[in-house]
């Protein structure tokens, strides 16, 4: 197999290395097209793959063309890319909010994947969204799949409109994950606690709640009741959360990346 990755920035990066890693292709068989001749250098430096520019006519050889670019570098990039990619087997975008039917208009290729990856990609731990084109078969399906499972789980939605609330829920979730933990540390410090204590005490509580969530048979309500027993401290804290709407506003906030998701694919 042949793969392209245009826009070798970060998240480009992680698939590269995990492609290689699972023996997905080789090092010769994987194009590295960067436009940043800084970044380029640096690519060439990794020595993960052929590295190129992307207007480079062995691009379309590729059985794969993911497209990594930042979703607002598209439209100059794409002047260059669209008589290369016209004829090419697949493409697969990972870029935010860019639909499907913008891709195809101006890459005058209908065979485009749409992939919604989140930050825990880089440890192998992320989840990815993905959508096809009518015109996309089954065996390219299935191909894109393997490709970004090698990052975590995936899951296949046919409605297209679902990735914007996937880009809220998942591929915006290990930002409010950050913040809840930041905040759990700064009220260990207005406790007393110094900030490597509390950093401590609140990561492993995380790391050890998530590992229980994910094996037991309890629902979530059932495991917040064996914690919090009644007139004890849990109970305070929830219903002081419960008094400021907490969930609520988390819910809201949630929505409304859904909506902003929306706005930013039109």
């Amino acid at each position: 197999m042949k793969i392209t990755i245009v826009g070798c920035g970060n998240m480009g990066l992680i698939y590269a290395r995990a492609f290689l890693k699972y023996n997905i292709v080789s090092k010769e068989n994987l194009l590295l097209a960067e436009k940043n001749e800084v970044r380029k250098q640096e690519l060439i430096k990794l020595n993960v793959g052929e590295v190129t520019v992307i207007n480079d006519p062995k691009i379309a050889t590729s059985d794969i063309v993911i497209i990594a670019v930042k979703p607002q570098d598209f439209e100059d990039l794409a002047k260059e890319l669209k008589h290369i990619l016209e004829p090419a087997k697949c493409i697969i975008s990972i870029m935010a909010g860019v639909k499907i039917q913008r891709i195809e208009n101006v890459l005058n290729n209908p065979n485009i994947i749409r992939a919604m990856p989140n930050s825990p990609a880089e440890l192998g731990m992320g989840v990815t969204a993905f959508t096809a084109n009518k015109s996309v078969s089954l065996e390219q399906i299935r191909k894109a799949e393997n490709l970004l499972a090698t990052t975590g789980r995936t899951v296949f939605f046919e409605n297209e409109d679902l990735l914007d609330a996937v880009t809220a829920l998942s591929g915006s979730g290990p930002a409010y994950f950050f913040y809840i933990v930041k905040q759990m540390i700064e009220a260990g410090k207005q406790m007393g606690f110094d900030e490597a204590t509390s950093s401590m005490l609140v990561k492993q509580t995380m790391l050890g709640s998530f590992h229980l969530m994910n094996t037991t048979n309890k629902s979530l309500d059932e495991l917040i009741k064996a914690v919090a027993s009644k007139g004890g401290t849990t109970e305070a804290a929830l219903t002081s959360f419960e008094a400021t709407n907490v969930g609520i506003n988390l819910q809201k906030g949630i929505v409304k990346a859904r909506d902003r998701a929306s706005e930013l694919s039109k």
